[in-house]
C-alpha cells in the first residue's frame, strides 16, 4: 500500500534515505560571481513569525490564551465559510472557498475537519462537478489543504476516495477550463501522496497525470509537437505531480517507468516556458536518482542512458543559457536549476538545500526529497513554516521528530532583537561583498 510503502521506502524524501537527511551532498563548483550567487540562493533561511516574532506577554498563561481565543474566532468564521459552500450564488462559494484555502494554509484546524469531514466532501464534490473555472480550481485546492490536514488516517482516505473520480474526470476533460484542471493535477498527486490507501489508486493517478504530458513527447525518430502557451501550465503541474508520485512507487515498477519516459522526456528541454524546462530537468534528474537507487537495491548492472551525450549537452546548454529575449530571472533560475542538474548527472550527488525554520532546521538533499518539499511548499505558500513546526504528517515526512512545545520563556530566549538583526544582516553583507570580489575582475591600482 502506499502510505505504508512511504514509512519504508530509501527513495522518499524523508529520513530514512541518508540517514535522517544528514549532510552529504557537495557544494557545486563556481567560477563566476552569478554561480556564488546560486549557490547562496539555493540555502534558504527564514524566520517562522510564530516563534521568533511572537510577542512575549507578562503573565505566564496570557499567550496560550490569546492563541486559543485567535483559534476559537477563525474556527467559527470556517463555520460561516462551510456554510457558504452550498450558497446558490457562484460568487459567494467561490468567496468561502478562496477563504477556506487561506485559512487552512496557515493553520492546523484538527477537531474542527475531523467533525466536519463528510461535509466538506459532499460540498467540494459538488463545486467539482457543477461549478465552473475559478469555482473548480479552488475546490480542487481545497481539497489538496485538507488532506494535508487531515493526514492518512481513516479521515484522510475517506475524503480523496470521495474526490478522487471528480478530480480525474476534470482532468481529463479537454473542455474544462486549464486552470481547474492544473489545480486538479496537483490536487491529485498530494492527496494520492498523503491518503492513497490503494496501490491500484496510485497506478490510477499516475496513468492520468502521464496521459496529460506525455502526448507533448513524441516517440522517438519522430517530431515533438507543439504545445499551446495556455497548456504549459496544465503540463508542468502534471510532470511535477506525477514525478511526487513516482517517490512512492515500489522499485519493481520503477524500470518500467524508466523504459517509457526517461528517452521521452528530454523533449520538454526545448519547450519554450521555462516552467516546464525546469519541471522537465527536476525529473529526470529524479528519474536518474530512481534508477541508482534501484541499482544499489538489486546489485546488478550499472545504470546507463544511451543518449547521455546528447543530454549532457542540452543540459549544458540550458546552463549556460544567456539569451537576452529571455527575462532575466527566468534565465538565472533556470541556469541555477541546470547546473544542479548537470552536477548530479556527472557527480553522482545532488546539492544541499538548508530550510530553517524557527529553532530548527531541515535538509534537502536529494531531489526526492526536494520535489516532495516543492509540492507541499507550493500547496501551504507562506503557511509551510507553520506547518513544518506542528504539523504530524509534515514532520514524519521529512524526519524532523515530534512537535517542539515551548514555553514563553524560550520564546523569550530565542527572539533576536533589531539590533542583534542588524548586526547578523552587516557581518552577512560584508562576507558576501569579500567572497564575490574574489571573482570579479578589478584592475590594481599602479602607482
Amino acid at each position: 500500500m502506499p502510505r505504508a510503502r512511504r514509512g519504508h521506502a530509501p527513495r522518499k524524501g524523508g529520513q530514512r534515505r541518508r540517514g535522517g537527511g544528514a549532510r552529504g551532498s557537495a557544494q557545486a563548483d563556481s567560477g563566476s560571481s552569478e554561480d556564488e550567487a546560486a549557490s547562496e540562493a539555493r540555502s534558504t533561511t527564514s524566520e517562522c513569525p510564530s516563534v521568533l516574532s511572537a510577542p512575549a506577554e507578562d503573565g505566564p498563561g496570557g499567550d496560550g490564551m490569546e492563541e486559543q481565543a485567535q483559534q476559537e474566532d477563525l474556527e467559527e468564521k470556517m463555520k460561516e465559510y462551510v456554510d457558504c459552500l452550498t450558497d446558490k450564488s457562484a460568487k459567494t462559494r467561490q468567496g468561502a472557498l478562496e477563504s477556506l484555502r487561506g485559512a487552512l494554509a496557515s493553520h492546523l484546524h484538527p477537531d474542527f475537519l475531523q467533525e466536519r469531514c463528510l461535509t466538506l466532501a459532499d460540498a467540494l464534490e459538488k463545486c467539482l462537478k457543477r461549478g465552473k473555472g475559478e469555482e473548480q480550481a479552488l475546490a480542487a485546492a481545497v481539497g489538496g489543504l485538507l488532506c494535508v490536514q487531515l493526514g492518512p488516517g481513516p479521515k484522510g482516505e475517506m475524503l480523496f476516495r470521495s474526490l478522487q473520480p471528480s478530480l480525474l474526470s476534470l482532468l481529463s476533460d479537454n473542455t474544462a477550463s486549464p486552470s481547474a484542471r492544473l489545480h486538479c493535477a496537483s490536487s491529485l498527486g498530494l492527496g494520492c501522496y498523503v491518503a492513497a490507501a490503494d496501490i491500484q489508486d496510485l497506478f490510477s493517478c499516475l496513468n492520468c497525470l502521464e496521459s496529460i504530458f506525455s502526448w507533448a513527447c513524441a516517440m522517438r525518430g519522430c517530431p515533438a509537437p507543439v504545445a499551446p502557451a495556455g497548456q504549459h501550465g496544465l503540463l508542468c503541474a502534471a510532470l511535477q505531480a506525477w514525478a511526487l508520485l513516482l517517490t512512492i512507487l515500489p522499485s519493481t515498477h520503477i524500470s518500467h517507468v524508466l523504459d517509457r519516459q526517461l528517452p521521452r522526456l528530454p523533449q520538454l528541454l526545448s519547450s519554450d516556458s521555462v516552467s516546464l524546462r525546469i519541471a522537465a530537468g527536476e525529473t529526470i534528474a529524479l528519474l536518474f536518482e530512481l534508477a541508482r537507487d534501484l541499482e544499489v537495491q538489486e546489485a546488478g548492472e550499472d545504470f546507463m542512458y544511451e543518449d547521455m551525450e546528447a543530454l549532457g549537452s542540452a543540459l549544458r546548454m540550458l546552463a549556460t543559457d544567456s539569451n537576452k529575449y529571455r527575462a532575466k530571472a527566468d534565465r538565472r533560475r533556470q541556469r541555477s536549476t541546470f547546473r544542479a542538474v548537470l552536477h548530479f548527472l556527472e557527480g553522482g550527488e545532488c546539492e544541499e538545500e538548508t530550510v530553517r525554520f524557527g529553532l530548527e532546521a531541515l535538509y534537502v538533499d536529494s531531489w526526492a526529497r526536494r520535489r516532495v518539499y516543492a509540492a507541499f511548499k507550493a500547496a501551504l505558500g507562506s503557511g509551510m513554516h507553520h506547518h513544518l513546526q506542528n504539523n504530524e504528517l509534515l514532520r514524519d515526512i521529512f524526519g524532523l521528530g515530534p512537535v517542539l512545545v515551548l514555553d514563553a520563556t524560550a520564546l523569550k530566549a530565542c527572539k533576536i532583537s533589531r539590533f542583534e538583526k542588524h548586526l547578523y544582516n552587516a557581518a552577512a553583507f560584508k562576507a558576501r561583498t569579500k567572497a564575490r570580489s574574489r571573482v570579479r575582475d578589478k584592475r590594481a591600482d599602479v602607482l
